[in-house]
This record gives structure tokens, sequence and C-alpha cells, in this order.
């Protein structure tokens, strides 16, 4: 069971997860917890290495007394005996000790060079935390629970910021750190996002890199099920912070979450089906404060019914150019850009060509950031005005609408019906996956608000109008 920053960031969060691992414990012989850090803490995080890295000692230190000051509010108002408190509230010193020293070795205040993977090791501390509280409230109500930093079994690439786990390596480390733990009945409670390379390196797995560690380690231990506890009944057929009337989808196909995820669904990690998939592991989304809701089951079946399952939308950035032209520089400046400023490599290209116009869209994952688009169309936009072989070419960030559904590649005629949802707002480009259950259309970002308004009533609608329709 993996349990997000929202479920473990309040008293009220911290009690739900105690309740569910108390009750679920007596129904399994064997659970491993998988946590992620308190809302928020991992942006504070990156600012402070950031600020660190500037030499902005007062800045970096600012945010460190607060997210202790957080931390230890939140341990005083548990309920904690006098000892378990005061070893918690000691360990918890320790890891912040050890982050002032990171810290000041990234800034050059210390005599000491800054250990390799030291802004991985900062951005991680936010799960180590979080896994000694989780720990401590078990062992306070008699459950066994071990707080377990992922450095030592989730082992990865050295890609900073973005590591890629080796399963094989991972395997051989749960075999022998992880699965003696379950024989004896004590609960693991893993930091999730973070990993460490097969020398020990700090590193961490992305944005919601939480999600993609519980993936991997359910699938080493060939568990039953994964559960991803969070503050939504499951997975919805839109944003329900942009959609009043979005619904909880109650069964979904590994195909239809994988796609939800990559274009912006941000309950789940895009890379942490793919391991679920493989071993036919179940995937449920559950609400850790109505825990008697079924959620979202994701899992191998294909259900075409309905149809048409949800809408998701995405920031891109688009390149336009008002003639027909060559994309090859134009793709090669965008893989180098990629690459050097977030270290993505391979996004979705979407492009769309007439004799009088070329338009090209990359994908910007959620997982790279909240300001990644933005950033990388400023870098952008000057490299199209430096180049010679990419004048006429103009940038602009755009709106990636994906309606997601099996039934998307049965027949023509619910692609048809997504077209003609839009009625008159333009469509700048078009792409189907490869697997033909997301079909996603580009549009301009003052369009967005009413085409993502006008795709979910679709959606919502899809079973009843897909059941009077004429079959080819």
């Amino acid at each position: 069971m993996k349990f997000g920053g929202s479920t473990v960031g309040t008293i009220a969060g911290l009690t739900q997860v105690l309740s569910i691992v108390l009750y679920e414990r007596e129904h399994w012989d064997r659970i491993l917890l998988i946590v992620s850090a308190l809302d928020g803490v991992t942006d504070m995080l990156l600012e402070a290495g950031s600020l660190a890295q500037m030499g902005n000692r007062r800045g970096y230190r600012r945010i460190i007394a607060n997210l202790r000051t957080r931390h230890l509010a939140l341990i005083d108002h548990l309920p904690l005996d006098a000892a378990e408190r005061s070893a918690l509230q000691a360990d918890i010193d320790r890891l912040w000790f050890d982050l002032l020293d990171i810290c000041q070795a990234l800034s050059g205040e210390s005599a000491q060079p800054p250990p390799p993977g030291a802004l991985d090791a900062v951005t991680g501390v936010g799960e180590r935390l979080s896994a000694r509280i989780v720990a401590a409230l078990l062992r306070q109500n008699q459950v066994r629970g071990v707080a377990i930093d992922a450095t030592d079994i989730l082992v990865t690439d050295d890609v900073p910021g973005n590591a890629t786990p080796d399963i094989e390596q991972t395997r051989r480390r749960i075999m022998n750190h992880l699965i003696p733990m379950l024989e004896r009945k004590i609960i693991p409670v893993i930091t999730g996002f973070i990993g460490a390379t097969i020398n020990g390196k700090p590193t961490t797995l992305g944005r919601g890199g939480s999600d993609l560690s519980a993936s991997i380690i359910g699938m080493t231990v060939a568990t039953d099920e994964v559960w991803l506890w969070t503050d939504v009944d499951g997975m919805m057929s839109a944003d329900p912070n942009e959609i009043d009337d979005a619904r909880v989808i109650p069964v979904m196909s590994y195909s239809e979450a994988a796609e939800m995820a990559y274009f912006g669904a941000h309950i789940l990690h895009p890379q942490m089906i793919q391991p679920l998939r493989e071993r036919g592991v179940t995937l449920r989304v559950r609400n850790v404060f109505r825990p008697q809701q079924p959620g979202t089951l994701i899992n191998a079946a294909r259900l075409t019914s309905p149809p048409l399952k949800a809408v998701t939308s995405i920031q891109g950035i688009g390149f336009s150019l008002d003639r027909r032209g060559s994309l090859r520089p134009l793709l090669h400046m965008i893989d180098q850009t990629l690459f050097a400023q977030t270290h993505l490599t391979g996004e979705v290209i979407i492009s769309a060509q007439s004799s009088e116009h070329s338009f090209v869209c990359i994908v910007i994952p959620t997982t790279a950031g909240l300001d990644v688009s933005h950033e990388l169309r400023l870098d952008f936009e000057e490299q199209l005005r430096n180049q010679p072989d990419l004048r006429g070419w103009t940038v602009e960030i755009v709106a990636i609408l994906s309606v997601i559904g099996e039934g998307l590649g049965e027949n023509t005629q619910n692609a048809a019906r997504v077209f003609a949802a839009l009625q008159d707002i333009p469509i700048l480009a078009v792409s189907y996956d490869r697997t033909r259950c997301s079909l996603s259309l580009v549009v301009s970002t003052a369009n967005a608000d009413r085409a993502l308004a006008l795709l979910h009533h679709l959606v919502i609608n899809s079973e009843q109008d897909n059941s009077s329709a004429p079959r080819a």
C-alpha cells in the first residue's frame, strides 16, 4: 500500500493510515507500505538545494528550519509515549543535521566537497522523515513497523532527478533484506521516490516517483495487489479541480490508466503501470479518508463499455511555421534541449503538415515539474532567434486534451464524436496512441477550458450515445 503526501501530512490523515493498516493486516499475510513526503515538502527541498548551489545560506537555512518546525509540530500532536516520541525526534534531528551538512557542501561553506548525488540526497529527505513518523505510529499501536530507506533496496541508474530502476539488482536486494522481514511479520515502511546506484549514490525517480517505487517493489516481491491511497475516490473522468461533475471510473485497463497518467492524471506516475502489467498485478486507487469506497480497479481487462472513460489536459509546447518546412533541424534542437534541461528524451511528438503550414507539438510529462514548460519555451525562443535554419518557426504553450477509452479503437464513430464535440474550436494537431485507446487533440490555451468541458460532456454521455449508434 502506497500512501501519498496528502495522507501522511496531517493528524487526520495519519489516523486513517493507522486505521487502514490495523484493519488490513487482519486480512493479508504480508503488507508493505510505501510513503511519500508530506505535501509540498519535496518542492521546498528542491528550492533549498537550488539556493545552496547559489550560495544563499540564509535561504536554504530558512527552508530547513521551517520544515523541521512543521515535522516536529506534527509529531507533537501524535499519540506517542515519551520514549517513542523522544527517539523519533532524535532520529529526525539527525536527518536535519545531515541535510544541513549536504547543503553547506553544495554552497561551498564546508571544507568537504559535496558528495555524489548531493542534490538528490537533499530532495529525498522528505520521504525518509515521513517513513520514520509512520513506523513510530505503528509501533505505538503494537504493530512491528520498521522504516526502510529505499537507498538500501531500490537500485537505479545514475541519471540525476529522474533515475530508472534496475529491476534485477533491486530484486536481489529485496530478497536479501526485505523478504526476511516479511517472514518475521514485520511491516516495512519504505521511502518512496528515492533509490541509489549500485555504488550507493543517492538518486530520485522524478515527480510522483513514490508510485513507481510501489510498482517496482510490488512487482519484485510478487505481490497480489498494489493499492494507492490518496485523497480522492479513485481515477476520475476528468480533473475534479477543473470539472465539477467529474466521476469515479470503477474499472480501467492498464493501457487506459497508462495513457491517463502520461497525459495529465496526477494520481499515477506514468511509468508505474508497465511493471504491474508485466506481472499481471492488480492496481487499486482508493481514498484514505473514505476507505469504504471501492475506488478504481486497474487490471488487464479490456472493457469497451463505456467506450470513453476520461479526458485529461496537459501543457505542451507547440512550434508553428507558415509554410511546409523541414522538421529535422527542429527535432534535433528539441531533443538536445530536452536532454540538457530535463534529461528527458523521446517525448511524444505530435505533428501536422500541409502545403501552407507546419506544426509540431511536444508533450512535457507532469513528472518533469511544474515550471518546465515555461522555462523550455524561453529557451526554445532564444534558439529559434539565433539558429538560421530555424528562422520562421514560432513557439507557444498549447493545451493537449486526450480522450481515453479502449472503445476508441473499436470503430471510427467514437473518434468522429470526439471531433464533432469540439464544435467550432480549431484543432492544431491530432494524434492516436499506439494502443488506439487515447486520442489527443492540440488546441490553443485560450480554447482549453471550453474544449475540456465539451469533451467531458461527451465522455459522461458516451455509453448512452454508443448504445444507440448504428453498428458498422
